[in-house]
């Protein structure tokens, strides 16, 4: 047993249970501490949240084969969607998107139909672009093919899908065409027409569950 020098004869931790000042620096020290922890954390992830990634649950089955109901994704936000920082009123500053999209990529974004909804569709077509759908196949005009091409989707669907005719659709500058992947039960540009570059908030970037569906996308 160690002798508190202040007190002579009193053992050290009674005398310091008696003080007390130990006990609340250490809490204070505690408290001070959870502090750092908390606004680290929050410098770390409100910029990761607002700026780069998005959870999303897929609902429905108009992405299927591809993405199943109920499956958790990772969308990759950075460039592609624009953010206004601040208040709604007066943001302090917005990051405008400086990404395109890319044909045949999975993205997720607003409903022009209904406001709080998000859909994951296929980008196909491209601003500037006219599409049109013969007999289940895509056929897209642009500069490079003025007679048009057929835009092949054998790495994602199955020769047997059937994809309803449609008349020639010509997108604007910022406007782009998406399909869903189960082109019989899909609520897509065949029926809310262009998708503007504003509602778009991101590319699938990971499927992260279920694990065993695991699988990044470029």
């Amino acid at each position: 047993m160690i002798a508190n020098p202040d007190r002579p004869g009193l053992p050290k931790r009674e005398a310091d249970s008696k003080n007390g000042s130990e006990e609340e620096l250490s809490a204070g020290q505690f408290f001070l501490e959870m502090v750092k922890v908390f606004l680290l954390a929050a410098v770390i992830i409100i910029p990761v949240r607002v700026f780069l990634f998005q959870p999303f649950f897929v609902q429905g089955s108009s992405m299927q084969p591809n993405f199943e109901n109920g499956e958790y994704l990772v969308v990759n936000e950075f460039g592609y969607k624009k953010t206004r920082v601040g208040l709604p009123e007066t943001p302090f500053f917005t990051v405008s998107p400086f990404y395109s999209l890319t044909r045949q990529e999975p993205i997720v974004f607003r409903s022009p139909q209904k406001e709080g909804l998000y859909l994951i569709k296929r980008v196909i077509g491209l601003p500037g672009e006219t599409v049109r759908i013969e007999h289940s196949n895509i056929i897209i005009t642009d500069a490079e093919h003025p007679d048009g091409f057929r835009l092949d989707e054998s790495s994602y669907l199955a020769s047997s899908v059937i994809t309803t005719d449609m008349k020639p659709l010509t997108l604007g500058a910022d406007q782009y065409f998406v399909l869903g992947d189960n082109r019989m039960n899909s609520l897509d540009s065949r029926v809310f027409g262009p998708v503007d570059r504003g509602l778009v908030v991101g590319k699938v970037l990971f499927r992260a569950w279920p694990i065993t569906r695991g699988e990044w996308y470029r």
